[in-house]
């Protein structure tokens, strides 16, 4: 494939940028040609490194590359959300010469303009999780108004085991802008409504589970019967909350799978969680990338990566 000139001057340039904002995970590192003769530079950019979501997500596209023999692969992603440095992740990614671009976007608008010059420069654009407001080669998500669906259906299960038939149930985002996280809080509100339950105004966190965890204590004391988690820092920190409480009697439903979720379900603070399969989107997104690479049309296909729930009777499975 066509190398391109100024990107390989620019990448060391870029390369104390890089370090700073926009941190390097797992990378394949230079190889020769692979199996069909030809080599492809390819570079997944999530949201953050700092959730297990994304580190299972990276073991999926490094199963795929071990498998394929011909990928040079390097993981970006910002220390935080923050799309300013999910942008510079993409420029870095262009600049090093990136013939194609696995990404799960944080902010769907703020991230295209980015997208739409990587796309001018020949690169691919393969999403993961949650895409961007551009057209791309192929999606690998989770159904998540569904998955936010079975979410709030699970905590109304929950609520009248508990006798509880009424009150206000509290919701804890990331953000408003990614897509991901939006459509589970849809499918989740969606449940309620016709309901004597109140969802409350949606609180923030940008996935931090700190942040979280005081959100929720605030819901705990305002008397909320029920706390969402959209993703795993928020689900993170209403667990810790409704444990810190003690006597809360809150139920709290979270999003994702990671060693402190899966303990929280056990100790009966969090009552269930929306595992996704972040290992299923990141082999399929790269096996995708070399397959369009390789001048395959994927047509744009969105392919749901499904969903299970994770309670009390079946952590175990998940462990």
């Amino acid at each position: 494939m066509k190398k391109r000139l100024l990107g390989v001057i620019l990448s060391a340039v870029m390369a104390v940028s890089l370090l700073a904002g926009c941190n390097s995970g797992n990378a394949e590192g230079d190889k020769e040609s692979g199996k069909d003769g030809e080599s492809y530079n390819v570079y997944l950019i999530t949201m953050d490194q700092m959730d297990q979501h994304w580190v299972n997500l990276d073991k999926g596209c490094q199963k795929a590359v071990e498998e394929l023999g011909n990928v040079n692969y390097t993981w970006l992603a910002p220390d935080v959300k923050d799309d300013a440095k999910q942008i510079e992740c993409v420029n870095n990614a262009i600049a090093g010469g990136a013939d194609a671009i696995i990404i799960a976007a944080n902010g769907p608008d703020a991230i295209t303009a980015t997208l739409e010059e990587a796309i001018s420069e020949g690169i691919k654009i393969i999403y993961v999780d949650s895409p961007a407001n551009i057209d791309a080669e192929a999606t690998f998500s989770t159904d998540n108004e569904a998955a936010g669906k079975t979410a709030g259906e699970n905590m109304i299960d929950s609520l009248k085991e508990k006798g509880i038939t009424s009150g206000k149930i509290g919701v804890i985002n990331t953000n408003a802008a990614s897509t991901s996280t939006v459509l589970r809080e849809e499918g989740f509100r969606s449940v309620f409504e016709g309901t004597d339950f109140e969802v409350l105004a949606t609180q923030y966190c940008e996935g931090d589970a700190a942040k979280a965890k005081d959100i929720a204590a605030n819901y705990i004391t305002a008397g909320c019967v029920g706390i969402f988690g959209t993703n795993e820092g928020s689900s993170t920190g209403v667990g810790n909350a409704i444990q810190e409480a003690g006597d809360s009697e809150a139920v709290g439903v979270g999003f994702d799978k990671s060693d402190t979720i899966l303990q929280l379900i056990k100790g009966g603070y969090l009552v269930a969680s929306m595992a996704q399969n972040p290992d299923v989107m990141g082999y399929e997104g790269m096996k995708a990338a070399v397959e369009v690479l390789g001048e395959t049309d994927l047509g744009g296909e969105v392919t749901d990566t499904g969903v299970s729930v994770i309670k009390a009777d079946n952590v175990s499975d998940f462990e």
